[in-house]
């Protein structure tokens, strides 16, 4: 007769003195914990006697012979285990030489016997190991939170519930993640061995010790009966299944059944499961049956700890844990590799005439915003949902998918515009719902979040239009996720702190101005790490406060702001003409620190260029910390860092940075992300958004971004200032016509928001496209050719166009240089209306690009400025104003003449004419002044009168929105 015991995953046998030898119906039984909680585990195999007698009995054998027998069998296993988790530790390390599977045991007290054995077997198969003890009593609540903060902690590849079963709720249990359920006791790892999915599952390690022992018996038990007697639990379904599934027939039977004896004797293996006290008789068991035992108990001694380390039973249950740690961590690694996209496009049935936009928008229900981050291979902890249709995404995606290829690159760009809009961003996200709902290519649109100020001004919302959409419309137009308002916030912080640095400075003396900028707390007085840093620029290498001399306090205290120069504005996201110049600082507790300002719209602050050009959450911090915001009287520039206040700026947009990920009406992916304006700063959504959706399409998806009002400005200033601080390269330019804007720059009559179309834009009329076509197209195509990068154009077509008129457009346009011209229905059919252009755009992403700078960063900034006055915008020479030249000087001398340019000029022509259409030529370019926007990297001349505060028309946009209290839809909005 051979014996053999299975240790518990719990790795802690605990044999009883008192049973010890004890016979038991002639046998020899040797009781350990087993399962998901305590339980013991014995086996007893019977064999018929010498004699032949068909009488069933079980042999009986001393102790020290079971031990033997033990130790062969459980040793065989224990290698083979060990073997193959150390394979696939090397296999992991060969590849992550840093990554280090965890386990971690929670238990209730402070017994450390059961720790130490699974600590031996990680340390022999190279894991880390670590015990968390509760109290003897602990509360669900208090086990809860304890599984909630290894849920989230990603060095945590396996939890282990040592808990009595009382402990072991349905919550507690499902509170577990289940890919760090390694002991496979959660109902979704037990659905899914149920199922037969074991793909990312675990089996229970007692389970897997049964089978072992069943599969090593002496006579093989493939085809034979295995009876299970009790037990209802996880661990009874989890050994029926695998019974099952390793070729032999499992039945099962209860204590009480009246046939029980019956099933016993016709079994050739019985599991006993939840016996309690209740045994099996040996004459009911069959020769050569093999019996295996497991009782719930909670009894521990020294002799049970002592009798585990000769049978190694414990240690092959320990293995088979260790075992499931190292196949989470894998399939962690595994996780963190880059996913094939399974993106589940959302239908369109387009309506004639077509819907108002938010009726379109508010007709498609989109989907989770979880479960389409899940399609295009984000994790959940990359995620942070607000609310059911947006999401901000973290920044750690970068890290991971470091070595993942880009994508390819497109630009949207357009030819100079009417005032209406020429429909970039319907075009963009028309042809993202193109390549991916109909192609079935990757693609991400990135947009720019929309100001409200022109949302309840003149240009209504700016999700796009008709069936190219982002939805829902109304969440993005409208507050999105707070970005706008926590620039709002960081920027007025700067403009409080100015005004209240100079009405200190100017009503205390150098020691108490000092006294109270660094003072004593609890007898101690320190400098904070920001004003160390203020000391490092003036040249102090001083850190005792009390070490400074009278000079470099007075030095360190003053900033000495000019207040005739100061920059900086505050801000507002509203269009509000009469905050153009107001006048500050009148009440008497002032003290008569009175001067001019005004506000800017929010999405012109500085802090919202920053958001968009930084490529790292350190890389905004140092940006905030060098913007300037004025001059001191001596003619240093002054800082936020030396106002104190760029922490707290970078805290106010620790959120900010991160992308918001929505979708379009066809269930393609959408990252909004800033919004700097084109005509007063670069007009691009961020390098971020970018940069995250390039690593997420893969090598062959494509990236599509569109850049603000024509060419000239907005593209100009996307490949000299926005690809010079990502270091990514277009591979293709989409230029966006229509024929009313070619009309327009044809020759014909002006156009205005808010007032009928002249008869010449709506009746066909192909002399005014062709002399559009030939001036400002070709312009714009040029300007592209520029940078070495193809131009496909996309003729956005509106219900007034002829096929004449279109088929022109587009025969002109190859003809200017174009690699494709296609006409766009994206407005009234969605995706499908713009596949001719997501072909071209996709055959024009397969050509080689050859991209360069317009010009050498080092250059003068004054040959820069010309550069692009000539070539960009056509104009003859540039002419300084002489407050440009002084500024231009200022800014050499301080060491940002290497800065690129943003030239701040109309958005309405070529050049700085508002009302010269077409491609002028002849020109001299006025520089009204020269600006300098240091923290975002960049000096911006400005070009003419522009201002950076809209007002708002006779009839703004919010006479029309309003909101059904009962249903609370939005109307309005378009």
């Amino acid at each position: 007769m051979k014996l053999s015991i299975i240790r518990s995953a719990c790795g802690s046998l605990r044999l009883h003195p008192a049973r010890s030898g004890t016979r038991l119906g002639g046998l020899s039984r040797r009781c350990l914990p087993v399962g998901p909680a305590n339980s013991r585990l014995i086996l007893r195999t019977a064999s018929s006697a010498s004699s032949g007698g068909t009488n069933p009995k079980l042999a009986v054998s001393s102790g020290e012979q079971s031990r033997k027998s033990d130790g062969f069998e459980c040793d065989s296993s224990l290698r083979d285990v060990v073997q193959s988790t150390k394979e696939a530790m090397v296999a992991l390390q060969r590849t992550n030489p840093a990554i280090q599977p965890l386990l971690v045991i929670i238990q209730a007290g402070e017994d450390d016997r059961l720790f130490e054995i699974n600590k031996k077997m990680a340390e022999r198969m190279g894991l880390n190991i670590t015990q968390i003890c509760l109290a003897k009593e602990c509360s669900e609540d208090e086990i809860v939170e304890e599984v909630l903060k290894l849920n989230e902690d990603p060095r945590v590849h396996g939890v282990y519930l040592h808990l009595p079963p009382a402990s072991l709720t349905s919550r507690v249990l499902n509170t577990l993640k289940p890919e760090k359920d390694v002991d496979g006791i959660s109902d979704l790892n037990l659905g899914r061995l149920v199922r037969g999915d074991l793909s990312k599952g675990f089996v229970p390690p007692i389970a897997s010790a049964v089978l072992d022992l069943l599969e090593k018996h002496d006579a093989p038990l493939e085809g034979k009966t295995v009876l299970l007697v009790g037990g209802e639990g996880a661990l009874g379904v989890a050994l029926q299944c695998l019974i099952e599934r390793s070729g032999m027939v499992a039945l099962k039977s209860h204590w009480h059944s009246k046939n029980l004896q019956k099933q016993v004797m016709q079994a050739d293996a019985v599991v006993l499961l939840g016996a309690g006290t209740l045994d099996v008789p040996p004459t009911w068991v069959r020769p050569g049956a093999a019996v295996i035992c497991c009782e719930p108990t909670l009894k521990t001694d020294e002799h049970a700890i002592k009798m585990s380390s000769k049978s190694g039973l414990g240690n092959l249950i320990a293995a088979y844990r260790t075992q499931n740690v190292v196949r989470s961590c894998s399939r962690w690694l595994q996780e963190q590799q880059y996913q094939p996209w399974r993106l589940r496009s959302l239908k369109l049935q387009p309506l004639t005439p077509v819907p108002s936009d938010i009726e379109i928008s508010r007709a498609q229900t989109p989907k989770p915003v979880d479960q389409l981050a899940k399609e295009i291979g984000l994790l959940p902890e990359e995620l942070e949902a607000y609310g059911r249709n947006k999401a901000k995404v973290r920044l750690s995606l970068l890290d991971r998918l470091h070595t993942q290829p880009d994508g390819k690159y497109v630009l949207v760009a357009g030819i100079t515009p009417t005032p209406l809009g020429e429909g970039k961003s319907t075009v963009t996200i028309g042809l993202v719902q193109a390549l991916s709902a109909h192609l079935k290519l990757n693609s991400f649109a990135c947009l720019r979040q929309p100001s409200q100020g022109p949302t309840f001004g003149v240009k209504g919302g700016a999700a796009g239009g008709g069936y190219a959409q982002v939805i829902p419309m109304e969440e993005f137009n409208l507050h999105l996720t707070g970005d706008i308002h926590a620039i709002t916030a960081a920027n007025n912080l700067v403009a409080a702190a100015i005004d209240a640095r100079m009405l200190h400075e100017a009503t205390q003396s150098d020691k108490a101005l000092f006294n109270r900028l660094v003072p004593s707390v609890n007898g101690v007085r320190r400098f904070s790490p920001i004003q160390i840093s203020r000391l490092r620029r003036l040249g102090i290498s001083k850190i005792d406060p009390a070490s400074l001399t009278l000079q470099e306090v007075s030095a360190f205290a003053r900033l000495d702001l000019d207040p005739s120069k100061i920059t900086w504005q505050r801000v507002v996201d509203t269009n509000d003409r009469f905050l153009r110049k107001i006048t500050i600082g009148q009440a008497s507790t002032e003290k008569g620190q009175i001067r001019e300002t005004g506000f800017d719209i929010a999405v012109a602050s500085e802090i919202m260029a920053i958001l968009a050009l930084a490529d790292s959450l350190e890389d905004m911090k140092n940006r905030l910390a060098r913007m300037v915001v004025g001059t001191s009287r001596s003619g240093q520039p002054v800082t936020a860092e030396d106002l104190g206040v760029s922490g707290a700026l970078t805290v106010l947009m620790k959120d900010a940075i991160k992308p918001t990920l929505m979708q379009t009406l066809e269930g393609t992916p959408v990252f909004v992300h800033a919004g700097p304006f084109a005509n007063i700063a670069h007009g691009n959504s961020s390098v971020l958004a970018d940069k995250l959706a390039l690593k997420l399409v893969g090598r062959d998806g494509f990236v599509v971004t569109e850049a603000g009002f024509g060419a000239d400005i907005g593209m100009e200033k996307f490949f000299n200032i926005k690809c010079r601080a990502s270091g990514l390269r277009p591979n293709v330019v989409v230029l966006v016509a229509t024929v009313r804007a070619l009309k327009m720059h044809g020759g014909g009559p002006n156009v205005s928001a808010g007032t009928p179309l002249p008869k010449e834009y709506i009746d066909e009329n192909l002399t005014l496209v062709a002399g559009g076509c030939r001036s400002n197209l070709r312009k714009q195509i040029q300007i592209a050719h520029l940078f070495g990068v193809p131009v496909v154009v996309a003729l956005n077509v509106f219900k007034t166009d002829t096929q004449a008129e279109i088929d022109l457009v587009c025969q002109l346009a190859k003809e200017c240089g174009a690699s494709d011209a296609v006409p766009c229905h994206h407005w009234s059919q969605g995706g499908r209306g713009s596949l001719e252009v997501a072909q071209a755009v996709n055959e024009a992403a397969g050509r080689p690009s050859n991209f360069q700078f317009l010009y050498n960063i080092e250059m003068p900034i004054v040959e820069k400025i010309r550069t692009v006055a000539q070539k960009v915008y056509g104009a003859d020479d540039i002419k300084l104003s002489p407050e440009a030249k002084s500024k231009i000087d200022y800014y050499n001398q301080q060491g940002y003449g290497s800065l690129p340019i943003c030239m701040a000029k109309t958005h309405l022509s070529l050049s700085h004419m508002p009302d010269k259409k077409g491609a002028p030529t002849g020109f001299i370019l006025p520089i009204r002044d020269v600006r300098a926007s240091i923290g975002a990297g960049f000096i911006f001349p400005l070009v003419g009168t522009m201002s950076t505060m809209p007002g708002l028309p006779t009839r703004p946009c919010f006479y029309d929105i309003d909101l059904d209290p009962v249903t609370e839809e939005i109307t309005g909005l378009f």
